[in-house]
Protein backbone atom coordinates (compact mmCIF):
# COMPACT_ATOMS: atom_id res chain seq x y z
CA UNK A 1 0.00 0.00 0.00
CA UNK A 2 1.74 3.30 -1.08
CA UNK A 3 1.00 6.86 0.55
CA UNK A 4 -1.97 7.69 -2.70
CA UNK A 5 -4.33 4.56 -1.30
CA UNK A 6 -3.80 6.09 2.29
CA UNK A 7 -4.66 9.51 2.00
CA UNK A 8 -7.31 10.80 -0.57
CA UNK A 9 -6.01 14.10 -2.06
CA UNK A 10 -8.96 14.60 -4.51
CA UNK A 11 -10.99 15.46 -0.94
CA UNK A 12 -8.60 18.20 0.01
CA UNK A 13 -8.13 21.88 -1.40
CA UNK A 14 -4.65 21.75 -1.23
CA UNK A 15 -4.11 20.34 -4.41
CA UNK A 16 -1.74 22.15 -6.49
CA UNK A 17 -4.34 23.28 -9.09
CA UNK A 18 -7.08 24.02 -6.79
CA UNK A 19 -4.64 26.67 -5.19
CA UNK A 20 -3.53 28.00 -8.71
CA UNK A 21 -7.05 28.39 -9.52
CA UNK A 22 -7.50 29.94 -6.33
CA UNK A 23 -4.90 32.26 -6.88
CA UNK A 24 -6.06 33.16 -9.73
CA UNK A 25 -9.20 34.06 -9.30
CA UNK A 26 -8.04 36.31 -6.60
CA UNK A 27 -5.75 37.97 -8.65
CA UNK A 28 -7.73 38.39 -11.45
CA UNK A 29 -10.35 40.76 -9.29
CA UNK A 30 -13.36 42.82 -11.06
CA UNK A 31 -11.69 45.89 -12.68
CA UNK A 32 -14.52 48.02 -14.05
CA UNK A 33 -13.74 51.96 -13.66
CA UNK A 34 -15.99 53.83 -15.63
CA UNK A 35 -15.97 57.48 -16.99
CA UNK A 36 -19.38 58.77 -15.38
CA UNK A 37 -18.90 62.03 -16.63
CA UNK A 38 -18.85 61.20 -20.16
CA UNK A 39 -22.45 59.95 -20.50
CA UNK A 40 -23.64 63.56 -19.18
CA UNK A 41 -21.27 65.34 -21.27
CA UNK A 42 -21.46 63.27 -24.64
CA UNK A 43 -24.19 61.50 -26.61
CA UNK A 44 -22.60 58.51 -27.82
CA UNK A 45 -22.94 57.41 -31.29
CA UNK A 46 -20.70 54.13 -31.52
CA UNK A 47 -18.71 52.12 -29.07
CA UNK A 48 -15.47 49.86 -29.89
CA UNK A 49 -13.36 47.57 -27.70
CA UNK A 50 -9.52 48.36 -27.97
CA UNK A 51 -6.48 46.78 -26.05
CA UNK A 52 -4.02 49.23 -24.42
CA UNK A 53 -0.33 49.47 -24.70
CA UNK A 54 0.76 49.92 -20.69
CA UNK A 55 3.75 49.24 -18.42
CA UNK A 56 3.93 46.63 -15.63
CA UNK A 57 3.87 49.60 -13.16
CA UNK A 58 0.52 50.64 -14.62
CA UNK A 59 -0.95 47.51 -14.60
CA UNK A 60 -0.42 47.19 -10.71
CA UNK A 61 -2.25 50.56 -10.15
CA UNK A 62 -4.97 49.90 -11.90
CA UNK A 63 -5.88 46.40 -10.26
CA UNK A 64 -5.82 48.66 -7.36
CA UNK A 65 -7.94 50.94 -9.34
CA UNK A 66 -5.87 54.02 -9.35
CA UNK A 67 -7.51 55.50 -12.14
CA UNK A 68 -9.03 58.61 -13.39
CA UNK A 69 -10.73 58.65 -16.18
CA UNK A 70 -12.45 62.53 -16.15
CA UNK A 71 -10.51 64.83 -18.71
CA UNK A 72 -9.60 61.44 -21.07
CA UNK A 73 -10.14 61.23 -25.05
CA UNK A 74 -8.61 60.11 -28.15
CA UNK A 75 -6.71 61.50 -30.62
CA UNK A 76 -4.86 60.15 -33.89
CA UNK A 77 -0.97 60.88 -34.39
CA UNK A 78 0.78 59.28 -37.86
CA UNK A 79 -2.50 56.55 -38.23
CA UNK A 80 -2.22 55.51 -34.50
CA UNK A 81 -4.79 56.13 -31.82
CA UNK A 82 -3.71 57.41 -29.16
CA UNK A 83 -5.49 58.35 -25.14
CA UNK A 84 -4.13 61.34 -23.44
CA UNK A 85 -4.76 62.59 -20.24
CA UNK A 86 -6.00 59.43 -18.72
CA UNK A 87 -4.23 59.45 -15.40
CA UNK A 88 -3.40 56.44 -13.93
CA UNK A 89 -1.30 57.20 -10.52
CA UNK A 90 1.82 56.00 -9.57
CA UNK A 91 2.44 52.68 -8.02
CA UNK A 92 3.62 53.00 -4.86
CA UNK A 93 6.23 50.53 -4.51
CA UNK A 94 7.40 50.86 -7.63
CA UNK A 95 10.80 51.97 -8.08
CA UNK A 96 12.76 55.00 -10.05
CA UNK A 97 11.44 52.37 -12.95
CA UNK A 98 7.53 54.08 -12.10
CA UNK A 99 5.55 55.00 -15.06
CA UNK A 100 4.90 58.62 -16.08
CA UNK A 101 0.76 59.47 -14.25
CA UNK A 102 -0.68 61.03 -17.49
CA UNK A 103 1.55 59.97 -20.38
CA UNK A 104 0.11 59.15 -24.03
CA UNK A 105 -1.22 55.68 -24.36
CA UNK A 106 -1.28 54.16 -27.63
CA UNK A 107 -4.75 52.08 -28.54
CA UNK A 108 -5.19 48.94 -30.15
CA UNK A 109 -7.86 48.42 -33.09
CA UNK A 110 -7.79 46.89 -36.81
CA UNK A 111 -6.94 49.00 -39.36
CA UNK A 112 -10.48 49.09 -40.46
CA UNK A 113 -11.59 50.47 -37.47
CA UNK A 114 -9.03 52.97 -37.00
CA UNK A 115 -9.92 54.40 -40.90
CA UNK A 116 -13.71 54.34 -40.04
CA UNK A 117 -13.24 56.54 -36.65
CA UNK A 118 -11.00 58.87 -38.11
CA UNK A 119 -13.38 59.80 -41.07
CA UNK A 120 -16.10 60.22 -38.68
CA UNK A 121 -13.82 62.30 -36.34
CA UNK A 122 -12.83 64.50 -39.82
CA UNK A 123 -16.39 64.65 -41.45
CA UNK A 124 -18.79 65.02 -38.67
CA UNK A 125 -16.65 66.83 -35.86
CA UNK A 126 -17.50 64.05 -33.33
CA UNK A 127 -14.68 62.90 -30.50
CA UNK A 128 -13.59 60.01 -29.49
CA UNK A 129 -14.04 59.67 -25.84
CA UNK A 130 -12.80 56.12 -23.25
CA UNK A 131 -15.81 55.26 -21.54
CA UNK A 132 -14.79 52.36 -19.36
CA UNK A 133 -12.00 50.58 -18.28
CA UNK A 134 -12.12 46.59 -18.28
CA UNK A 135 -10.46 43.37 -17.43
CA UNK A 136 -11.63 40.72 -20.16
CA UNK A 137 -11.66 36.88 -19.53
CA UNK A 138 -8.01 36.69 -20.58
CA UNK A 139 -7.02 38.74 -17.79
CA UNK A 140 -5.93 41.89 -20.43
CA UNK A 141 -6.89 45.26 -19.39
CA UNK A 142 -9.37 46.69 -22.20
CA UNK A 143 -10.41 50.24 -22.88
CA UNK A 144 -14.33 50.88 -24.39
CA UNK A 145 -14.55 53.86 -26.10
CA UNK A 146 -17.11 56.17 -28.41
CA UNK A 147 -17.81 58.03 -31.15
CA UNK A 148 -19.38 60.91 -28.94
CA UNK A 149 -21.63 64.09 -30.12
CA UNK A 150 -21.27 66.50 -27.32
CA UNK A 151 -24.80 68.20 -25.45
CA UNK A 152 -25.89 71.27 -25.50
CA UNK A 153 -27.29 72.50 -22.17
CA UNK A 154 -30.94 71.79 -22.76
CA UNK A 155 -29.80 68.21 -23.57
CA UNK A 156 -27.85 67.89 -20.22
CA UNK A 157 -30.47 69.32 -18.41
CA UNK A 158 -33.37 67.15 -20.11
CA UNK A 159 -31.13 63.42 -19.25
CA UNK A 160 -31.47 64.84 -15.85
CA UNK A 161 -34.84 65.01 -15.81
CA UNK A 162 -35.53 61.67 -17.30
CA UNK A 163 -32.96 60.55 -14.90
CA UNK A 164 -34.79 61.92 -12.25
CA UNK A 165 -38.35 60.62 -13.55
CA UNK A 166 -36.72 57.16 -13.77
CA UNK A 167 -35.95 57.30 -10.11
CA UNK A 168 -39.19 57.94 -8.90
CA UNK A 169 -40.42 55.43 -10.39
CA UNK A 170 -38.34 52.62 -9.44
CA UNK A 171 -38.97 53.86 -6.21
CA UNK A 172 -42.74 53.55 -6.31
CA UNK A 173 -42.24 50.13 -7.47
CA UNK A 174 -40.31 49.21 -3.96
CA UNK A 175 -43.36 50.46 -2.38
Amino acid sequence: MNAYNIINFSNHCFTPFATFAQMKTAFQQNINIRNKRASFDFEFIEKFVAGIVLLGTEIKSIRLGKVSMNDAYCHFVNKEMLIKNLSISAYDFGTCNNHEVLRERVLLLNRKELNKMERKVKENGLTIIPIRLFLNDKGLIKVEIALAKGKHTYDKRESLKDKDARREMDRHEKY
